[in-house]
């Protein structure tokens, strides 16, 4: 006599069917010491909401004829989440991230707000999904749902690649040292700024605005040099380089 599913939640409320022969007319289905509640009955299934428990119960049907032989169904907490791998990434989606945690076996959906993905089960504390696309950038909520339930508690921030569309001052010296403002979209995330691939100094002023510290010149040469800005979400190169300029001489 099969029972599915074997498992569910702690906390009752798992839809389950047991199916077998002679079950007509069932008067109550045991979950361990506790009722559950019938909710559809045929000669060959009986369909029960599960009450509430722990651990490994034994499933016992009683019709007017009898007992049936029990059936293991398995108590699973809800999840816990611990981290996020990554918090952050592109409107787009597609990047895979890890949740680690524990109760994540049994894990069949992760939702990021209203979007759902079904993740890959590496054990029992790992889990790994590839992010759907978002609606909008911004902050989701993020849950996990196995047999045990659903939990939440942690959020991932959709942002869009970033665009550059101007800085000042176009130039300074091949030592370093100019404090350049560069202005765009989606720079709030920005997580690097390099001139001509050297990375530079940076603070975040507003999701448009940005400053960096130019920095000196490998060879100590003046020439130009490309101001790149990256985020989770990608690259954004300026359209015109930055120019160092040469030291006076005299």
């Amino acid at each position: 006599m099969p029972i599915s599913p074997n498992q569910g939640s702690t906390g009752g409320g798992t839809t389950v069917t047991i199916t077998g022969s002679n079950l007509g007319g069932a008067t109550a289905v045991h979950f361990g010491s506790k009722l559950a509640t019938i909710t559809a009955n045929t000669p060959t299934s009986v369909t029960v909401t599960s009450p509430s428990g722990s651990g490994v119960v034994q499933v016992v049907v009683t019709t007017p004829g009898g007992n049936s032989n029990p059936l293991n169904f398995y108590y699973v907490g809800a999840p816990f989440k611990a981290a996020l791998s990554d918090t952050s990434g592109p409107l787009v989606g597609g990047n895979v991230i890890t949740i680690t945690g524990s109760g994540l076996s049994t894990a069949t959906a992760v939702h990021f707000g209203p979007n759902t993905a079904t993740p890959t089960v590496v054990s029992d504390g790992v889990i790994t999904v590839t992010v759907p696309a978002g609606a909008a950038v911004g902050s989701v909520g993020v849950s996990v749902t196995t047999a045990g339930g659903t939990n939440n508690g942690f959020t991932y921030t959709y942002v869009d690649v970033p665009t550059v569309t101007a800085f000042t001052p176009a130039s300074g010296p091949a030592s370093g040292g100019t404090a350049v403002t560069i202005t765009g979209t989606s720079l709030s995330s920005t997580q690097s700024v390099t001139f001509g691939g050297q990375s530079a100094p940076f603070v975040v002023i507003s999701d448009t605005t940005i400053t960096a510290v130019a920095p000196p010149t490998l060879d100590g040469a003046p020439g130009p040099a490309n101001i790149t800005v990256t985020n989770t979400a990608g690259s954004a190169t300026a359209a015109t380089p930055f120019q160092y300029l040469a030291s006076p001489g005299i």
